[in-house]
């Protein structure tokens, strides 16, 4: 299922937004504010944002320019009622992938979105590297530095996802999603399978894969772990 974030002032227009792409079986997030907007960005991983241009704390523009900036790749469609030719040209410029002049029908809306999802979908690999680590899956087998690591299913799951969405940071809800759907899960399960999967990818290794991000959630990046991550 698909995840927007919807980026938009005008409660009205963001709200039949929200309740059109919902019923097209859309998972939605919305906010009115382009810093709001960087926050959700941080914690959550959308397959694409629509983005409207003149919004308060951070314009549109400087929001997808400071997203590029950090490169992030999701997908943006900017939503507008600047219609000239230079301000289509400027919201393409700066990295967006499509750019909706309003007022506009929501039928014309949902071609666009799905388009440019078309365009920008990419399959999972079934090889996955980060660094010394790598992941077949198709074989189901995890290696690092050659050695192979035996892990769970729900294990492999988990390493899988944050390995396809690395250096991103994933958020505890999102893995959860992930790994179980909408089955409730024991409040501790997530925590107690990252912690054996760090026994077995970290702990008998010199450099640190998994990191957590207090508050934001985890990533599995090929770095050293900096003064804000804790293990």
């Amino acid at each position: 299922m698909p995840r927007i974030l919807i980026v938009e002032d005008n409660e009205d227009v963001r709200r039949n937004i929200v309740e059109f792409l919902e019923l097209k079986k859309f998972k939605t997030d919305n906010t009115d504010d382009g810093l709001k907007a960087l926050g959700l960005t941080l914690v959550n991983s959308y397959d694409l944002i629509l983005l409207d241009v003149m919004i308060p704390g951070l314009d549109g523009i400087s929001v997808c320019e400071q997203l590029k900036k950090r490169m992030d790749s999701t997908p943006i469609i900017f939503l507008s009622a600047k219609d000239t030719v230079e301000d289509r040209i400027n919201g393409l410029t700066v990295g967006a992938d499509d750019y909706i002049v309003k007022p506009f029908s929501l039928s014309e809306l949902l071609l666009r979105i799905n388009a440019v999802l078309r365009r920008t979908k990419k399959e999972l690999s079934p090889f996955l590297t980060i660094g010394p680590l790598k992941l077949n899956a198709e074989t189901k087998q995890v290696f690092r530095d050659d050695k192979e690591i035996r892990v769970n299913p729900t294990g492999f799951k988990i390493l899988q996802f944050l390995m396809s969405k690395s250096p991103n940071i994933v958020s505890r809800e999102e893995l959860e999603k992930e790994i179980w759907g909408f089955n409730r899960v024991a409040s501790d399960a997530l925590r107690a399978q990252i912690h054996l999967l760090r026994q077995l990818v970290d702990k008998p290794f010199e450099k640190q894969l998994i990191h957590t991000r207090q508050g934001f959630g985890w990533s599995i990046k090929a770095e050293e772990k900096d003064a804000g991550e804790i293990k």
